[in-house]
């Protein structure tokens, strides 16, 4: 069981790392568009004015989720030796990190963004740690 804990908070560590880094580096990369959309839309929460997000940049998030989820699913697996309940968990921890944090973005990013993001959090980590056999 204490495996399982630790594979759970490992995996969550992992995505959010990976999450805050990619951001990071592609605003590095491009900070006249991902950077400062990134840097607009902060402005428009905390100001509480209009913003509407490049539906680029959404995809770009969904595709990189779902490559986080299967990654950080992979690794729980990998500390947990095991596949069910480490996925299972973690993903559970994803999706109600993730409906709090959509909460907060819910006025700002279109509804076609929140479903899937919200949808594919636990399958995707699943399989994930499906990619280990044991």
């Amino acid at each position: 069981m204490v495996r399982i804990i630790l594979a759970i908070v490992v995996g969550f560590i992992v995505w959010s790392v990976l999450w805050v880094g990619s951001d990071a580096i592609i605003s590095a990369i491009s900070p006249g568009w991902y950077g400062k959309s990134l840097v607009d839309f902060q402005n428009a929460i905390d100001n509480q004015t209009p913003y509407t997000v490049d539906s680029t940049i959404l995809i770009m998030s969904l595709i990189r989720s779902v490559i986080f989820s299967l990654v950080a699913g992979l690794i729980a697996a990998l500390i947990a030796k095991e596949n069910t309940k480490s996925t299972l968990g973690l993903g559970i921890l994803l999706l109600l990190f993730g409906v709090f944090i959509q909460s907060i973005y819910w006025n700002y990013v279109p509804l076609w963004y929140h479903i899937p993001f919200l949808l594919l959090l636990i399958p995707m980590t699943i399989l994930g740690g499906k990619l280990k056999k044991f």
